[in-house]
């Protein structure tokens, strides 16, 4: 586990650069593989709340992975979601790419509507505020999923909305 300049950590469940790994991000990359992700979401959501963010039910692929919890945007009540995300310097990126479905993720909505909200990675929760990156700093964030991993080369390609990317820093 490495850290970036902020102390977030860089917590890896497994190796990105396995065989099973690549065979998981193709995958996840085709539309059945995203349909069978999206209905795993409520469980992959209940191992990392009950391992504190250690564990997922997608298995050992070496993406790292946080919690989110937001704000509801209509019922201000506190939303968890799993997300892949990025270490970026002093920032952690996370992208609503909702596997390229044509509208937004709920909680994008949420970090738009309430940018306070927390992360837990590895067990750790940090207070962080969110920010909408737009434009040259939009297309960068998203440049670097795509580097990452293969499905957010596809999910780009399947919807007409610009897919939103958030920067996440340190509250206070």
């Amino acid at each position: 586990m490495s850290a970036s300049e902020n102390g977030f950590p860089d917590l890896r469940w497994g190796r990105g650069d396995t065989k099973a790994a690549r065979a998981g991000q193709w995958a996840v990359s085709t539309k059945p593989g995203s349909w069978i992700v999206r209905t795993m979401v409520p469980i992959d959501r209940w191992i990392l709340k009950k391992s504190n963010g250690r564990y997922t039910a997608l298995g050992p692929f070496g993406s790292p992975l946080l919690l989110l919890t937001s704000t509801g945007s209509r019922s201000g009540l506190a939303r968890t979601t799993p997300l892949v995300y990025l270490l970026n310097d002093e920032e952690i990126l996370v992208v609503g790419s909702n596997f390229g479905q044509a509208h937004h993720p709920a909680w994008s909505t949420n970090l738009v509507v309430h940018p306070e909200a927390m992360v837990t990675i590895g067990g750790v929760v940090y207070k962080v505020t969110a920010r909408l990156l737009e434009g040259e700093e939009r297309e960068q964030g998203w440049n670097m999923f795509e580097e990452a991993a293969r499905p957010y080369q596809v999910y780009g390609t399947r919807t007409d909305r610009t897919i939103r990317v958030f920067s996440l820093q340190r509250a206070g």
